[in-house]
C-alpha cells in the first residue's frame, strides 16, 4: 500500500510491514521516515541491521541476496537496508528486489531507500511487489504554501511559540531547505526559555538565508507575478552556480508555452531580450547576461518594461 509521511507513524503503531520503500529528494523528511521505521523495528526485536549502498555502476546484488538468505548468529530478527539513489536497479537488481520483497517477513525486514522515482520506475514490477507485501512511503517536496504551517508545528514541538513575522521571515530564509529550518528552530530552542515566543528579531539575529531553489520555482514565481521573489530566486541560482542556459530555458518556456496575461503585449520585446541574454552568454554581445536575465524575469513577472538599449559589439581580437 501507499503511505504518506503523516500516516506512517499511526501505521507503524499498528503493525510493522515486512518491506518498505521510502522514496524522495527531501533529506529531512526522508530521514524522519527512515528513523520512524527503524525505531519500530528495534522495538519489535530487529536488533541487527545491514546496509548496502548501490551505485549506478557498482551494484553488489549477489551480496545483498546472500545477506538476506544468511542466518544471523547474533539476532533472530534483522533488517537489510538498500540505498539506491537512482531508483534504477537494472535487470539483476530488479529481480533481487522482487525476491527480497517476497522473502521478507517475521525474521527479515527489507527497507529500500531511493530518490524520487520517475513515472516509469514507479510502475516497475519490483515496486508493485513492495506495494503488495508492504508499503511505499513517497516523500514529496513541501509546497511553499504549506511551509508556514510546517514551521509552526516545528516550533510547537520544540516548546516554542512564534509570531507571524518570525514565521514569515524563516519561511523566506529556509524555502527548499527544511533541514536548515529545523536546525534554526533547534538553535532557538537552546537559546530561549521553554514556552518563549520567537519574535522577528530572534530570527534576524540567529538565522541566515538558507533557501534553495531550482529553475522551476523561478518559473512558478514569474507565472504568479511575484517579481521580488523571482529576483531573489534568480540571485540564489546564480550564487549556487546554476548554468545560465538552464535559467533562460525555464523563462523561454514560460514565454512560449504559457505567456502570462501581463506579458502578452510585450512578447516580441521580451523574446528579443531573451535573445540578447543568450548572445551575451555566448560572447557575441558585450554586457552582463545575468543582469539581462534579471530584467527579463522582472518584466515577465509584471514589472515595468525597460527599453532595449543596443549594447556595444565585442571588441575585435587584436592583430598579431
Amino acid at each position: 500500500m501507499k503511505l504518506t509521511l503523516e500516516r506512517l507513524s499511526a501505521d507503524l503503531a499498528e503493525r510493522l510491514r515486512p518491506v518498505y520503500l521510502v522514496s524522495g529528494d527531501e533529506p529531512l523528511r526522508v530521514g524522519e521516515a527512515l528513523d520512524a521505521i527503524r525505531a519500530a523495528a528495534r522495538a519489535r526485536g530487529f536488533a541487527e541491521r545491514q546496509v548496502f549502498f548501490i551505485e549506478r555502476h557498482g551494484a553488489i546484488w549477489d551480496e545483498v541476496q546472500q545477506a538476506a538468505q544468511a542466518r544471523s548468529l547474533f539476532a533472530a530478527r534483522r533488517s537489510v537496508e538498500i540505498r539506491l539513489p537512482s531508483g534504477k536497479p537494472g535487470a539483476n537488481g530488479a529481480t533481487t528486489l522482487r525476491r527480497l520483497a517476497q522473502v521478507a517477513g517475521e525474521e527479515l525486514l527489507v527497507l529500500i531507500v531511493t530518490g524520487q522515482l520517475e513515472r516509469d520506475a514507479a510502475g516497475a514490477p519490483w515496486v508493485q511487489e513492495v506495494l503488495d507485501r508492504g508499503a511505499w512511503v513517497a516523500i514529496w517536496p513541501l509546497e511553499r504554501a504549506r511551509l508556514p504551517q510546517w514551521l509552526r508545528a516545528r516550533f510547537a514541538a520544540a516548546g516554542l511559540g512564534a509570531s507571524e513575522a518570525a514565521v514569515t521571515l524563516l519561511t523566506e530564509r529556509s524555502e527548499g531547505n527544511l533541514l536548515a529550518a529545523r536546525q534554526e528552530i533547534d538553535k532557538l530552542a537552546l537559546l530561549l526559555p521553554a514556552g518563549a515566543r520567537v519574535e522577528l528579531a530572534d530570527v534576524v539575529a540567529g538565522s541566515s538565508d538558507n533557501a534553495r531553489f531550482d529553475v522551476f520555482q523561478l518559473a512558478d514565481a514569474v507565472r504568479a507575478g511575484e517579481g521580488a521573489r523571482a529576483l531573489r530566486i534568480l540571485e540564489s541560482l546564480r550564487a549556487e552556480g546554476t548554468e545560465l542556459v538552464l535559467v533562460l530555458w525555464a523563462l523561454l518556456r514560460e514565454l512560449r508555452g504559457r505567456v502570462p496575461p501581463h506579458a502578452r503585449l510585450g512578447l516580441l520585446r521580451l523574446l528579443r531580450r531573451a535573445a540578447r541574454a543568450d548572445r551575451m552568454t555566448k560572447g557575441l554581445l558585450s554586457g552582463e547576461p545575468w543582469d539581462e536575465v534579471a530584467v527579463l524575469a522582472a518584466e515577465l513577472s509584471g514589472g515595468p518594461g525597460l527599453p532595449l538599449v543596443p549594447p556595444a559589439p565585442p571588441a575585435p581580437p587584436a592583430r598579431p
